[in-house]
């Protein structure tokens, strides 16, 4: 009797045994999965950090253009800007040499409006080169099209369809594209107002000098 307990936990205890395998694929599958999830966050955490790092690439553009037009740069001497200018032009060309791309998975029906919604700024940008006022209340509008706060100004329905429609890091390209293209309608203004105002100071100092 005893002889048969033995022999029979023997048998379920082999290798080859149905029992045995089916406990040993469950813990070879568990051990696939937890390595997989691991793998996920390690990809999503790569994909956050190289979306920072182009983000970060945008920012310093922005910032080194904004420094080449500033009034500041217009106000010192000649020799100090053109050493200046060259620093930046370096700075400009080394962060350009950074290049990040982080591709976004998409189905035809994001695909469509992703074209649709970068068609729309694209034409609006070109408004702004006729019409800067239009084209700037025009941004606003499309601006507020994807913002989840309610926005002082009149929302682009049709701008805001097509966007929902878009693949969520899309949406988020796109809304930082309008804030970027707003900024620079915006620093652009005061550099005209800036050399507007010059004029007319310059205007002033030559009628009094007569």
């Amino acid at each position: 009797m005893a002889q048969a307990k033995i022999l029979n936990a023997k048998m379920n205890d082999a290798p080859g045994s149905k029992f045995s395998r089916t406990l040993s694929m469950a813990d070879r599958s568990g051990r696939l999965l937890e390595n997989l999830d691991q793998l996920e966050t390690r990809v999503e955490a790569m994909r956050d950090a190289a979306a920072a790092i182009e983000q970060e690439r945008e920012c310093i553009l922005e910032m080194i253009q904004s420094l080449q037009n500033s009034q500041e740069m217009r106000n010192i001497c000649a020799g100090e800007r053109e050493e200046l200018t060259l620093t930046a032009d370096r700075l400009m060309g080394r962060t350009l040499s950074v290049e990040v791309s982080v591709g976004t998975i998409r189905n035809p029906q994001q695909e469509d409006a992703l074209r649709k919604a970068s068609s729309m700024i694209d034409t609006t940008v070109q408004k702004l080169l006729d019409d800067m006022e239009g084209g700037r209340q025009q941004l606003r509008a499309l601006h507020a099209a994807c913002v989840t706060e309610a926005p002082p100004v009149a929302i682009d329905a049709k701008f805001q369809a097509i966007v929902i429609s878009c693949a969520l890091e899309d949406q988020k390209n796109i809304k930082r594209r309008l804030e970027t293209l707003l900024r620079n309608v915006e620093n652009a203004k005061k550099n005209i107002k800036i050399m507007d105002n010059q004029k007319i100071e310059n205007s002033k100092d030559t009628n009094n000098s007569h």
